[in-house]
């Protein structure tokens, strides 16, 4: 028999999030499904009675604490997570503009630490509690273009829930990392996607060709975020979660890929590496 679960995820109104919320309820779990407009949830997923829409800009630490004071007060507690809501601040460094970079860092990264921040109290009261957090396949490695903000932001999210996982663990919470590869979702879409404007000549033919290609493949991914969603209960339910989950056969490939390089870094140099203790007689 499943036990019913509590669940809060962000982002909810569309995309992704809006499949994690319908595998959650399918599998009987009660859901706070939060967007930046409450409304827009019920219009995607209309009401259920396992369903609390709540609005929730994720940049709001104080909007965060009320999303999770509002899971406690209609279900009892909260059990996971889903560190979902997102953006895309696509562009070559040099022209993207200094708070267009911070805007990519403030909504998935800091999003990700205001909510689990928010969460933690009442999973540590209850002793026990799952955070999973939406990463991608750029916070594991990165060679395109167009992807220094939002690899930066989602390397930083790689960091923090692993480093945190130490130190929430002797309280039962647990947190884990799921590493999409291309999934056929909203972020290459215009809601989703800000492209820098051209600035600077030296870019300009492969910002076009960029924009091309990647207009080109919207709504073409071979992911699918509803096997994606069923695959996210199903870990949620498990005894010892992963701490990350390679999603999709490229994010596998992606994983073995920069395994072996590392590998490879680390033995490149090796013994000059190696050569680096204090000498003793120096101590």
């Amino acid at each position: 028999m499943t036990v019913q679960q509590v669940w809060l995820i962000t982002g909810a109104a569309r995309g992704m999030g809006v499949d994690f919320v319908r595998s959650a309820l399918a599998a009987d779990h009660a859901v706070v499904a939060t967007a930046r407009n409450a409304a827009s949830v019920t219009s995607a997923l209309g009401e259920h009675e396992n369903l609390l829409p709540f609005p929730l800009d994720v940049t709001d630490p104080k909007a965060a604490e009320s999303a999770v004071a509002a899971a406690v007060e209609r279900f009892g507690r909260l059990d996971v997570v889903v560190n979902n809501a997102g953006s895309f601040y696509a562009g070559f460094f040099e022209e993207m503009p200094p708070e267009d970079f911070r805007a990519q860092i403030e909504t998935t990264l800091f999003g990700p630490v205001n909510v689990t921040r928010a969460a933690l109290p009442q999973m540590r009261a209850q002793r026990s509690g799952l955070v999973v957090t939406i990463s991608s396949t750029a916070g594991i490695a990165t060679s395109g273009e167009f992807l220094t903000a939002y690899a930066a932001s989602k390397f930083g999210v790689e960091g923090f829930m692993e480093a945190l996982a130490g130190e929430v663990a002797p309280f039962g919470i647990k947190t884990m990392v799921i590493e999409p590869g291309f999934f056929r979702t909203e972020l290459l879409g215009a809601q989703s996607t800000q492209y820098s404007e051209p600035s600077i000549d030296d870019y300009a033919d492969r910002t076009r060709a960029t924009i091309t290609a990647w207009q080109g493949m919207d709504g073409k991914q071979s992911g699918d975020p509803a096997k994606l969603a069923d695959a996210l209960v199903l870990l949620a339910a498990l005894d010892e979660p992963p701490l990350r989950f390679p999603a999709g056969a490229d994010a596998v490939e992606l994983f073995r890929t920069t395994a072996h390089k590392l590998v490879a870094s680390a033995d490149a140099h090796r013994e000059l590496s190696e050569s680096l203790a204090l000498d003793p007689r120096s101590a």
